[in-house]
């Protein structure tokens, strides 16, 4: 009896948990900011990338892709990844339909941060992570620019957000999850984002076979300020995606803000030496190239790690992304056609596993748990399995969903005349540029 007075007592005397209007306000500037970032950013920077004749169908794909993957979110998405039972079942791969259209979430509704005592509006951490739902599933589009039936894209990126971006996210992300239960560091999507749409898109790419005229003509991107401009955007808006992970708005969100200025800052200025060296001249896609290259090395870490380990993860990633654009697809002869997996799959398996490393509080790093007792050993170990699963899972789903399509539609491919004569005009019946 004594015992159950005094359980009763603490309980009694613990504050209630509070939703913060400051954390509330941040949360909604930084979900309208990843928004800014998918549209018009990426689709921007792909934009500029494919020719003239093709610019349209990949704004397109970006903005209904992004359209679908939304109301897929609401409906069973946000069920699957974040609702279910906390132990036993499939709970360490995949949630429940219990919040089906959001069954259950009301205004009163909250959600935990990674503070007690704190918690926000379900439904604000629900449109939060609608977004990087909507990003991840559309970045894919590089892989498959200029050729792909955009029905068969969207059925595609449909069924691989259901078997890959959810379960990866409930993985990472959710307190039952597979990954999330080992100890594995993801602050805001090197795995469950990058890894996962860079492999998806490394996986199509390869199903559907290169481009006319790939490797045997040049295919240069008709409008490099306009990939300048979506690069601005991409790291604009890259600030509500890796601060706002922290779900507060506290000392933590600075340091995440403050690595995503320093890591792509560091691999543009790598990856425009590495050309300089390389290839004896620095460009302007290189340099952009190399900032995405270091926003991407920085995701997973940007919670992490301290400043110096930023811009050393982000040089890394420049350099070896540089050598996976420019040696490793010609090597292998895959048409990634606007070098997704080489920026995407590549940069977060960079960084995926260096957060092993640049966490370490040796290193100014800033570790979950006891800092005395960390190990970069271990959590590399932790590290290198949800690199790998998601490597294997995101492909496996990959490879399946293109095989489905392809039967679907008679083939996932435009026909050539279709290619030929750009997809603005055969798919979608108009023009950029009159």
């Amino acid at each position: 009896m004594a015992e159950a007075a005094a359980s009763v007592a603490d309980a009694a005397s613990e504050p209630a948990a509070v939703v913060d209007k400051g954390d509330v306000a941040w949360m909604l500037v930084s979900t309208m900011v990843v928004i800014v970032m998918t549209i018009p950013g990426l689709a921007l920077f792909y934009g500029g990338l494919v020719r003239a004749k093709n610019i349209l169908s990949v704004l397109t794909q970006v903005f209904l892709g992004f359209s679908m993957i939304a109301i897929l979110w609401v409906a069973y998405g946000y069920s699957l990844a974040f609702a279910g039972p906390t132990e036993g079942g499939l709970s360490a791969f995949v949630g429940d339909f219990s919040k089906f259209f959001l069954n259950g979430v009301t205004l009163e509704s909250t959600a935990a941060t990674f503070s007690a005592g704190f918690e926000l509006p379900e439904l604000v951490f629900i449109a939060f992570q609608l977004t990087f739902a909507c990003i991840t599933s559309t970045l894919i589009v590089g892989g498959i620019a200029e050729r792909m039936k955009f029905g068969a894209l969207m059925a595609f990126l449909a069924i691989w957000f259901t078997f890959s971006y959810v379960p990866m996210a409930h993985m990472v992300w959710s307190g039952p999850g597979l990954l999330f239960g080992m100890g594995a560091y993801d602050f805001a999507g090197g795995t469950v984002v990058h890894i996962n749409s860079g492999v998806a898109a490394l996986v199509a790419a390869i199903i559907l076979g290169p481009r006319l005229g790939y490797m045997k003509e040049p295919i240069p991107p008709h409008n490099l300020v306009m990939t300048y401009i979506g690069a601005g955007l991409l790291w604009f808006g890259w600030f509500g995606f890796n601060a706002g992970s922290n779900l507060e708005a506290n000392a933590l969100t600075a340091v995440a803000l403050i690595n995503t200025i320093l890591a792509p800052a560091a691999g543009a200025l790598a990856w425009a030496l590495g050309e300089k060296v390389t290839r004896g001249h620095a460009s302007a896609l290189g340099a952009v190239s190399g900032a995405v290259a270091g926003l991407v090395a920085i995701t997973p870490a940007a919670g992490f790690a301290g400043v110096g380990g930023a811009i050393v993860l982000g040089a890394i990633a420049g350099v070896v992304c540089l050598w996976a654009v420019v040696n490793l697809k010609p090597l292998l002869k895959y048409d990634d056609s606007l070098d997704v997996f080489g920026i995407h799959g590549v940069g977060g398996i960079v960084g995926a596993l260096g957060t092993a490393v640049v966490a370490a509080p040796s290193l100014g790093g800033y570790p979950l748990g006891d800092a005395a007792a960390y190990s970069i050993g271990g959590q590399f170990m932790v590290q290198l399995t949800g690199v790998v699963i998601a490597i294997v899972w995101s492909g496996v789903v990959a490879l399946v969903a293109m095989l489905i399509v392809k039967a679907l539609f008679g083939g996932a491919k435009v026909s050539e005349a279709a290619e030929s004569d750009g997809l603005d005009l055969s798919t979608h019946g108009e023009r950029a540029y009159n």
